[in-house]
Formats: C-alpha cells, structure tokens, sequence
C-alpha cells in the first residue's frame, strides 16, 4: 500500500489560492517560491490558481516588485529556468497584497479579486512563513476577517518553545481553524528517503520481524551541520538547538522509526501510531544529555556576550514499550561540525559465539549496522562480515549499498518542501504533525528545558564536546565512520 495514494494517482489539487505570508523572506526565496514554479513545471500545481505573496505595510511590494523577487528567486535557486509558456502562466498568478495584525490592508480585497478571476470552487491555503512573534496576530486575523472559510494553514515550526507556549498556540489555531484545516510543517518529513524506511522496513518481510530489541541493539539519528547559525544570532538566542532541532525533526524521525505498522498509510492511523511511541518514551534525563557551543559563537551578531545558548545537543531517550525496552536512541546534531550528514544508523547485537577469525583489516569493524542515509535523494548501506580471499578462514567488513538515484529514475523527484506543499493542497496530512504529537514531545524535553545541562566548548569542525562519547558508552557514534 502506497503512504501517498494521491501522489501515485497524479491526483491534481483543486483550484487554489495560496497565500505566503512572508514573502520577501529567506524561506520563501529559497524554497517556498522555487518550489512552487517547480511543481506548474511538473504539471502538479492546480489547473486554475493565483498565488499572492503577502506583507505588513512597511515592507509591502507592488506586484510588478514581487513578481520580479519570484523570478530572481527561481533563478538563482531553483532547478528550473524561468522562462517559456509555464513562466507565462506562473508569472501572471502572482500578486500581492497587504496586511497587517490588525487586520487592516488591502489582502481580503485581492484574494477576492483572485478568487473572482478563477472562477467557480476554490480553495484557499495559506503559508505562514513568518518568525514565531507574527503567528498569533496573523492566524487570529484570518478568522475575524473570514479568510479562513474553506481554507487551510501551513504552520512553521517552531510550534511554541516549552509545553505553556504550544498549547497557547494550539488555542488560538483551534479557535479560528480545525484540525483537519492545520498543516504543521516539518520538512525533514517530506523527504523520500523517510518514506524510504517506512518501505524499507513494512514491504519486506527481510527486515521486519528483526526491528526490535531481541535484535537491534541500538539506534541513532544523527544530523550534524558544518553551516554556523549564519546571521540568525537573535533566533537562535531565543530557541537553541535542542527546541529548534530536537524536539521537532529528530524526535519526529524517532517517532517514523520506532513506530507500530499502522493498520494503513492513512493519515489518521500512521500518526496515531507516531503518537503511541511519543506516549511511551521516558521524559528525558538530564543527565543523559549534553549541549555544546562552538567556539566564536559568542562573536556572532545578535548573540548575547555571556550567551549560554546551546548550538549542540547530543542525548540519550529511551522508548519504554514490549517493542524497544532496553534499547537506547542516541540523538545527535549540531552547528559546526565536521561533516553535514543525516544518517539513522541501526545496529544490531552480536553473535553470542565468534566462530571465525578476523583479518587485520576488521579491527575497525563496528558489527552489523543497516545505515539509512536521509539526505536526498538517499541511500540504505549494510554492514557485515565476509569471508576474505584466500586459503584461510578469515573475516573482513563488507557493505551492501542502496542508492536512490542510481536505482531509480529521478524525473519525478519533489524537493520536501515541494512535496509537502502539494500534500497540503491536497488535503493529506500524513506527513505533517499533530498538535497532540507537539505537546507530547514539550512534556518529554521539560526536564531538559528546566534543567539544562552546562554548556561545553568544542572546535569549530569537530564532532562536539568529548563528553558525547559517555552518552553512547558502551557503544559508540557511527559518524565518522
């Protein structure tokens, strides 16, 4: 069974207008817009649609200045020229309007307007790519101004900073929105390589029935970054890595993991079964977690002189079901380090009884380890032992390897952000969180959030501070390798 019978049916969205707010920002440049264009060039966007970038006053744009942002931002990061009839199209469906927190502007008049010239039934979905202080104003502004009727939100992480903030959030999205009308983004999720371990693991009779703890020993997700905080000082100061990184997309791909086999790939019973794990995992030990800071961090703009904020978390989180008891998930991520790698390392225990020799070139073996690689397009390596060449019974490490794009055709291949704006104007939330899922995971960080481990120095392109080593011991991390 497909995770996405809609986009294996090249089911098309209805007509929409989509509105982005924060359309003049770093996100929507880089991402949001590009993957827009990407997806009319894939033939998947809507048959009729407009789409409306959206500002406060002061930063408004007229929309002979926003459609020349778009084209800029398709230029330079995008994977399609801007040009030729699908350019025509695009280009004429922008517009922009208006809005500030009070509501006041000119954006009701010009999705009106829009809606007008499309014709007929038509959807209204709206991005909110904005920073964490403009989310309440704007979403309470949709509802008094009626923009919210046959309409769907896409929310941006983060989705509060402790448990009080989240359901404050929550409130006022369920004040003005259902559930079923939330879209809370998190674009490690719509990568194909997550799915990728979903298939791996439920479509193979090979794999399942050894995803547990009689047989896996440990499991990591590991995300290091080489890329500093690149100019987001006053952001990071305010949110940290262990909020901005861990409570959400690490813990999620746990979640992905560790889960249940749903009953199907329906929104409803695959989210269910990520909540049950959230549910049985252990409010986090403190002294199972350490954070760093690298070196010149305090030398950043916008980053208070004595900042004690932490650009690297590494821990400990234990999943008490009949499935994993016992078996430890090491998270780690960070800013500066050695290598930017997304990587869920599965290690499986040894054989009770070592019946064969090793060479000297297995001294470095680390057992048997499926490496699942989430960085698209993605690839699946599996560690083991083989027999040498030659006349005597030795060992040496050999490797099985997956490669996405070696194997199959990439034609068809959606960035996440891409993809996850097309599940959302479909309507398929399987790949988006649940605001019960959120307050789960802000009651299992509060012991860290109250209690927060000191913050270590380490060197700019190492792995982090050495005490993540005790995390891991007796084990040990699988980058590098």
């Amino acid at each position: 069974m497909s995770v996405r019978p809609s986009r294996n049916r090249m089911e098309q969205p209805d007509n929409h207008v989509f509105v982005l707010f924060g359309a003049t920002g770093d996100l929507a440049k880089r991402k949001i817009l590009p993957g827009l264009f990407h997806l009319a060039v894939a033939g998947l966007l809507p048959e009729r649609y407009r789409i409306i970038g959206s500002s406060r006053s002061k930063s408004a744009l007229s929309v002979e200045q926003f459609r020349k942002n778009v084209y800029d931002a398709v230029l330079q990061y995008g994977v399609n020229e801007p040009s030729g009839p699908v350019w025509d199209v695009f280009e004429k469906s922008l517009d922009f309007g208006v809005v500030d927190s009070d509501g006041t502007g000119d954006l009701v008049q010009v999705v009106e307007r829009a809606e007008k010239e499309i014709g007929g039934s038509v959807r209204r979905l709206f991005h909110l790519a904005v920073p964490p202080d403009a989310v309440l104003a704007l979403i309470q502004m949709l509802g008094k101004t009626g923009l919210n009727e046959n309409a769907r939100i896409v929310c941006e992480k983060p989705f509060g900073t402790d448990l009080a903030s989240a359901q404050e959030l929550d409130g006022v999205i369920r004040s003005n929105f259902r559930e079923s009308q939330v879209f809370r983004i998190d674009h490690f999720l719509g990568k194909e390589s997550i799915d990728n371990i979903l298939a791996f693991r439920f479509a193979n009779g090979l794999f399942e029935p050894t995803w547990n703890r009689n047989y896996i020993r440990y499991v990591q997700i590991d995300v290091p970054e080489t890329l500093s905080i690149e100019g987001r000082g006053a952001f990071f100061e305010e949110t940290g890595t262990f909020r901005d990184m861990v409570v959400t997309h690490l813990f999620q791909v746990l979640g992905f993991i560790a889960m249940e086999e749903p009953t199907s790939f329906a929104s409803k019973p695959l989210r269910d079964e990520v909540v049950k794990v959230f549910e049985s995992t252990v409010p986090l030990d403190p002294s199972h977690v350490v954070f760093g800071q690298y070196d010149g961090y305090l030398n950043e703009s916008g980053v208070a002189p004595n900042s004690q904020t932490e650009t690297f978390v590494a821990l400990r989180a234990e999943v008490e079901n009949t499935r994993w008891k016992g078996v430890p998930f090491y998270l780690r991520t960070g800013k500066c380090l050695a290598e930017s790698r997304r990587v869920v390392t599965i290690g499986f225990h040894e054989p009770v009884m070592r019946l064969f020799p090793l060479g000297n070139n297995a001294r470095h073996h680390r057992g048997n380890e499926i490496v699942v690689d989430f960085s698209d397009p993605g690839s699946i390596h599996v560690h083991f032992l083989a027999k040498l060449p030659g006349p005597q019974m030795r060992l040496g490490p050999a490797e099985m390897t997956f490669r996405y794009g070696d194997s199959f055709q990439s034609t068809e291949h959606l960035e996440a952000y891409e993809r996850l704006m097309l599940e959302a104007m479909l309507g398929n939330q399987t790949l988006f969180t649940r605001s019960d899922s959120i307050e789960k995971l802000w009651e299992l960080a509060a012991p860290v959030l109250d209690e927060p481990p000191p913050v270590e120095r380490y060197a700019q392109g190492s792995w982090g501070p050495f005490s993540m080593n005790d995390i891991v011991t007796p084990d040990r991390w699988s980058l590098p390798r």
